[in-house]
């Protein structure tokens, strides 16, 4: 049975990868560098992403670094995974539906000392693919109204360098290096009386930013963890061409014209997280973060930045009445989250809220195993110009335990 969940999950995760780059996102991804993305390891995806104080001992926690310095001795892990989702938008009378596939993450972890673990990671950090048509907006200081079509693809990409180290059995601390890099290309045509302007637009993106992390073990049951993502600005250049179209003559105003543009500037943001194991089968995690947007001073053309909260809330549980029996091994998990969102767009919160549940299946007898969840959730609000999203999104993990420089007993 193992085997068939190996290649089966390997396969779904090939094809999903195969479908990464053509990522049809939301149209909320039209602000700064796109949506940002939902990208968790192993079990994560079913508890709500909460998980600020779990140790990385049997999966790569990639919510704190800290949790490196709680790995095993002679295991090396290795975590891959991918997503689809079926998406519903509505906006007042009419909806569209759509299906797409994601690439979420490519990770692996392995310990350096005995009290110590380095984790090496890429996934997206956001996107930016969009399309919207015929947006009917006002004309500042009128009574005139224009109309945009907007068109776009790309984002931005983490390459995550990770270190934590355990001082003495019960504290850890950890840092994350990450390199930003990326871009989107930007198609827009502007409709104001009868003259229409198009403005082609691609945008290079590069930057670094450092996290600090750290857990602590109050006992053997519960432990805390907090983490603190430094502000940082990402570099950024164009390259722009534009035309005007009036009484049917195209006019070139500028032709692959480069020039430095605005930068993004990634806030401060803080966490902190609480782990409880029950009887040693049911463990509680519930996580809250907080996002300085408001200090970034950034605005856009159709809404702002707005400081973000985000609380999350997890159950695992797993029976463990015979380690020799299969279904008795599987874990089971749940969890709900709710993220107040860091855009508001006419004085509305583009909030997001969702419940999961998953299952952890192990493939051996060692910490390898296929994470399956299911999740359901609403971004925005039916408003004015405003979208609502429903969607469903299922994600699988495929969580890999190797055992190093192990000397065989029996020859």
């Amino acid at each position: 049975m193992k085997n068939k969940i190996i290649l089966w999950s390997c396969f779904i995760l090939m094809s999903l990868t195969s479908f990464s780059q053509s990522i049809s996102s939301s149209p909320y991804s039209l602000y700064g560098v796109g949506s940002l993305y939902e990208s968790d390891f192993g079990y994560l995806p079913s508890t709500g992403s909460s998980g600020i104080a779990l140790p990385s001992d049997i999966f790569i926690n990639n919510l704190n670094p800290a949790s490196l310095g709680f790995m095993y001795q002679n295991h090396f892990l290795f975590d891959i995974g991918g997503k689809a989702i079926a998406t519903t938008y509505q906006s007042g009378n009419r909806s569209e539906k759509r299906n797409n596939f994601q690439f979420s993450h490519i990770a692996f972890a392995f310990p350096v000392t005995k009290k110590s673990g380095f984790s090496l990671s890429l996934r997206p950090y956001s996107s930016s693919v969009f399309k919207i048509s015929n947006l009917k907006l006002p004309i500042a200081d009128s009574q005139e109204y224009y109309y945009v079509t907007a068109e776009g693809s790309g984002g931005l990409n983490n390459l995550d360098f990770s270190y934590g180290y355990r001082f003495g059995k019960k504290l850890t601390l950890g840092a994350t290096a990450t390199v930003l890099f990326g871009n989107t290309v930007d198609d827009r045509a502007f409709l104001i009386a009868n003259t229409i302007t198009t403005i082609h637009k691609k945008t290079d993106y590069s930057g670094v930013r450092a996290l600090l992390g750290a857990q602590y073990k109050i006992d053997s049951t519960f432990t805390i963890g907090t983490t603190f993502k430094a502000p940082t600005r990402v570099n950024a250049s164009k390259v722009q061409s534009v035309t005007s179209i009036a009484d049917e003559v195209e006019t070139a105003v500028e032709s692959d014209k480069a020039s430095d543009t605005d930068d993004y500037y990634m806030p401060l943001e803080m966490g902190f997280g609480i782990s409880k194991r029950f009887k040693n089968n049911l463990n509680v995690t519930f996580d809250y973060e907080k996002s300085f947007w408001e200090d970034t001073k950034q605005s856009e053309l159709y809404g702002d930045f707005v400081n973000q909260d985000r609380f999350a809330f997890g159950l695992t549980y797993s029976t463990k009445k015979n380690v020799r029996k299969y279904w008795d091994r599987v874990g089971y998990a749940a969890g709900i989250s709710y993220d107040t969102g860091y855009l508001e767009v006419d004085g509305k919160r583009v909030n997001n809220a969702s419940f999961s549940i998953g299952l952890n299946l192990p493939v051996d007898n060692t910490f390898s195993s296929l994470n399956v969840s299911y999740s359901y959730g609403q971004k925005g609000r039916i408003a004015n110009d405003l979208i609502k999203e429903n969607y469903h999104k299922i994600s699988l993990n495929l969580s890999l335990d190797g055992i190093w420089f192990v000397k065989r007993k029996i020859e």
